[in-house]
This record gives C-alpha cells, structure tokens and sequence, in this order.
C-alpha cells in the first residue's frame, strides 16, 4: 500500500521504464518537463505547474483531470524537481493507518535529517472525509507535500479544509495533435519502439480517435498494434491491423470536417422526425468517434426549444442536466445521459413555436418597430419618476380574481401583433386553448 520510489527513477528513464517488458506507456512517461505532451495552460512561461516544478515556493496541489492526462507523471516531476523523497499511496487500497505511517516518517525524517516528504495520493476522490482529514495536519504544517490525483471534480469529491489548503490544477484531455505527437516520439524514441514499425496515416487516425485524450490508452493500443504488424507483417501498421488488434472498427469521422456536419445534422434531423432509433445510431457513431460529448450537449439544449418547445417544456430540462452530466462526470458515464436526453427528445411532441416566435419578435425590432415603452410600464421607483407620468396608472393583474386584466403592454406601433402562436400537439394544446382568451382580456376584444 506504501510505495517508495527512488527519485533517480522520475529524473532519467531508468529502471523499470528502461526493462524491453514494460508497457510502452511507462517506457514513455516524460522524464523531464520538456517531454510532457499537452497541459500548456498549466506547463506555459510562468504557469503555476511550470513555476512549481522548476523549484518555486512548494505548495501542496490537487491535479484534476480525465484519466491519461498525466497526473502521476506530473507529480513525479514534481517530487525530482524539488528533491525530495516521493512516497505513492492509492485511495483504492490505502486507509486511515497507512496515511498516518507515511505522515509520522514523514515527522521522523524532516526531524532527524531534514529530509522532506512528497506524498501523492491517486483517485483521493475515493477517500472517505475521514481519511481526508487525517491529511491536515501534515499538510497544514508542511511534513509533507501533498500531491493528488482525482478524475473527479475536487470541489465535489475533497473536502473544504483539504481543498483550500491546496493549489487546484485542471489538466485537460490531450488534443488530437498532441496524441500525433505521442504517437510518433513512441514508434521513433529508443526507449519505445525504436523505430521497428511505421504506422500509416488511417491508423495513426484511427489510433487517435481511440484515445479520446488519453495517452495510456493511445500508447496501450499503439503497442498491441506493433506486436502484431511485427509477429505477422513486415512491421507495417495499417488501419485493418489497429481494427483486428484493439477489436474495435474505424468509424468514418472527421470532428473537423464533412462527418461532422452531416453526423451532427442528420443526428438532428432524426429528433425532430422523432425517430429515436436513428438518432440514437447517430449519437452513437459521435461518441465512438470520440466527439466532444459537449459539443453533443449543446445541439441538445438549443433543440429542446426550437423544435419541441412548449409541446413538452420538460425536454429543455432533460437536456439542459445531461450538459451538466457531461461537465461533472465525463465520459464515458455521461454517454447515458445523452441518450436519455436523446430519447426524451426524440419521443417527444414537436413544436417549433418558440424559435419562430422569438425570430418573429426580432425581426420586427430590427425593422425599427420598438416603440416607447408606455408611461404606465416604465420604472417609477425613482424620484421624479412621477413627475414624469412614468409608472402612473398601473394596474396590478393579482388584484382582479383571475390575475389577468385589460392592459396595454407592446409599444403603440405593437398593439395587436401576435407572435407566439401554440400548436396543438403536447402540452402546448393546452396553451392553444388558452393564449387566445388571454389575448382577449388583456386586449379588451
């Protein structure tokens, strides 16, 4: 449950990062800042990370991000830039005990010889409160250096006192450029593949997609490709060897170009038709293909009201919490969430009343039909506003018996125009009933 490393270890690949059986991904963990693929915003001149592993005032940090962005090497970094013993415990297997061993040989070693503790705790999410708190004391007064890694948001999973007591990084999922780069410093590096195996653009596409932002992943799938190209081929890693090794075939999908559109238009297309089978195909080809699920979320939200609207009112709430899912718990868990969005969204009455109400209204603004505002509406809650005649002559709707009375409220140039007009599909025929008889009272027809 207690790791001790020696540093030399994270300062020059060394050790296990050097045996031929290691897993390409240890064999390719950075061993100096400069090899740290991604996390500019984090790595960049003057950066906290960047300041701190350069040997800046140490402060105790939490690293958030999804998995394969390279907390565990960041934190290695760490621990060799500012020389100082590294001691890994896993949330998974570690308890109250084990924390507060490595604290007080923390205690013993900072008293006898000056020698100081990094402590990195990986999935600390997992720690009850009451393993958090056995951290603050140590931390609190410096015994050890905490570095922790968490794949959920810390401001959920950590603790308050932990929490600011802590520098909270959020590292983000690699860019597909950044996974290229990896990708190919593996198959060339002598401490990966050494160039034994060339890889052709539809696979090194195909292994990108995989990856989805995770290095571990590009490189795993990277590796079993290799083995195979080698034992069976010339050494040639083509799209058919990366779909036979990782069992998974290439999903035809450019994020930036023609499948993107048409995916995403015919994912639309298929909601509104309310043919929830096909738009669950669609959803499902955008998540293999490793589509921002928040680009996903968002066409959601903005379909919600323009095509269903009002025929059921629940659907801009459905789709507006699977964003929510989207940025709490990331994927691949948030994929059910979208799809209950998808087939809330899809089964649902359609409407486009909303979107050509809202179009409508605008239109006539922008010709110029937004007249004074009447006297009797504008703010009276000013001195002189009286004086002016503003807010004078209000009538106030919750005192009549049905709350709605004779009143004028659009502009002089607007009296009379109707902009919203309901269907009568859903829960909007309800409103279609309803709207008219408004109109009625509130116009004195």
């Amino acid at each position: 449950m207690e790791q001790e490393f020696d540093l030399d270890l994270f300062a020059a690949p060394t050790s296990s990062a050097r045996r031929p059986n290691a897993p390409l991904a240890v064999r390719m963990r950075p061993a100096t800042l400069d090899e740290v693929v991604g996390q500019d915003h984090l790595l960049g001149p003057g950066a906290p990370l960047r300041r701190l592993v350069e040997g800046a005032a140490p402060a105790s940090i939490l690293l958030y991000g999804p998995p394969g962005t390279g907390k565990t090497t960041l934190a290695t970094l760490v621990s060799s830039a500012i020389g100082r013993r590294f001691v890994a415990l896993s949330a998974l297997s570690a308890g109250v005990k084990e924390v507060r061993a490595v604290i007080d040989d923390a205690k013993r070693r900072l008293s006898h010889s000056g020698e100081s503790t990094v402590l990195f705790i990986d999935e600390v999410h997992r720690f009850s409160r009451t393993q958090q708190d056995a951290l603050l004391g140590a931390v609190e007064d410096r015994i050890v250096l905490l570095v922790a890694a968490t794949t959920e948001n810390p401001f959920f999973s950590v603790v308050s006192p932990l929490l600011s007591r802590s520098l909270v990084l959020q590292l983000q999922p690699l860019t597909d450029t950044d996974l290229r780069d990896l990708i190919r410093r593996a198959i060339a590096d002598d401490r990966g593949l050494a160039g034994a195996v060339t890889l052709d653009p539809e696979a090194e596409d195909h292994l990108v997609r995989l990856a989805s932002g995770d290095a571990r992943r590009a490189l795993t799938a990277l590796e079993a490709a290799a083995d195979t190209a080698v034992a069976t081929r010339d050494g040639s890693i083509d799209l058919a060897t990366v779909e036979a090794t990782v069992d998974k075939a290439a999903v035809r999908y450019d994020r930036s170009g023609d499948q993107h559109y048409d995916v995403i238009s015919a994912f639309i297309k298929s909601i509104r038709g309310s043919d929830v089978d096909a738009a669950l195909h669609y959803l499902a080809r955008m998540i293999e293909a490793g589509e921002d699920p928040r680009f996903i979320a968002r066409r959601l939200v903005v379909h919600a009201s323009e095509d269903i609207g009002m025929a059921d009112p629940t659907a801009l709430l459905t789709a507006t919490a699977a964003a929510q899912a989207v940025q709490l718990i990331g994927m691949p868990e948030a994929r059910l969430a979208l799809a209950q969005a998808t087939v809330h969204l899809a089964t649902a009455p359609k409407s486009n009343a909303v979107i050509t109400a809202i179009d409508s209204a605008m239109a006539d603004v922008r010709a110029g039909g937004a007249g004074l505002v009447p006297a009797h509406l504008r703010d009276g809650h000013y001195q002189g506003a009286k004086q002016l005649g503003n807010a004078t002559g209000y009538r106030y709707p919750h005192d009549v018996p049905d709350g709605v009375l004779t009143q004028q409220y659009p502009p002089d140039e607007l009296v009379g125009r109707d902009y919203y007009e309901p269907t009568t599909r859903g829960a909007e025929r309800q409103l279609a009933d309803r709207v008219p008889k408004l109109r009625r009272v509130i116009r004195g027809d």
